[in-house]
């Protein structure tokens, strides 16, 4: 099952990205993305790794953006693969069978295709304008969504995302998307996942968090 709020690590510096992957965690998330660009392959390894520990205390999904033999190599819980990507049939091959794939849609198209290399969920966006992503696709909004999952027909849970606040959530969900992903909101204010989770109706926030920061640092 795919959890229906994905958090998508931000930070200038890897540090920074596994500070608010801690704070996600504690905060409740259940599934973290971590994503690293343009840094190189041994330091995007190395902090997968810590990330991967941190995540794993908590019991968080963990996905690694676009490095599928990093995710393969610390056993996260898959990858997210953008439209410039890896092919999912060819990271597909180097993943173990219960790690998940997942891949970046703008169009309808875009979507089938995906559909078609097997990915397990479909990051459809963005929603609105973000500065967050470089080249970023034209915007969907929500009639955007309405058009292509109407369209779409498919058991594939979609997840919206780019640009996305507590605002959004209601009327996008009614859209028929299983779920969003979220970064700068959540990384401005860590404590808006259990208002993310109330509004999409993903479950209870955990409140037994037993491990404090001091024992995960």
């Amino acid at each position: 099952m795919i959890p229906k709020l994905h958090y998508i690590s931000q930070g200038q510096t890897p540090e920074e990205h596994l500070e608010h992957i801690q704070k996600a965690c504690t905060a409740g998330a259940e599934l973290v993305q971590l994503r690293l660009k343009k840094l190189p392959g041994k330091v995007v390894w190395e902090t997968a790794k810590k990330a991967r520990e941190i995540t794993e205390k908590y019991q968080t999904r963990l996905i690694i953006n676009d490095f599928y033999k990093i995710a393969a190599s610390v056993k996260a819980d898959g990858v997210h693969l953008g439209k410039t990507d890896t092919c999912p049939t060819v990271a597909r091959k180097e993943l173990a069978s219960w790690q998940i794939i997942g891949g970046t849609a703008n169009t309808l198209e875009d979507c089938e295709a995906l559909l078609d290399k097997k990915v397990d969920y479909i990051g459809l966006g963005p929603f609105r304008f973000t500065k967050t992503k470089e080249n970023l696709s034209p915007v969907l909004g929500i009639n955007g969504y309405l058009t292509i999952l109407e369209e779409l027909k498919s058991q594939v849970p979609v997840i919206g995302i780019g640009g996305i606040v507590l605002e959004d959530v209601t009327e996008l969900m009614k859209t028929g998307v299983h779920g969003i992903a979220v970064s700068g909101e959540i990384t401005r204010n860590f404590n808006s996942i259990s208002e993310f989770k109330k509004l999409i109706n993903g479950g209870p926030l955990d409140e037994q968090r037993w491990i404090s920061d001091e024992k995960i640092k």
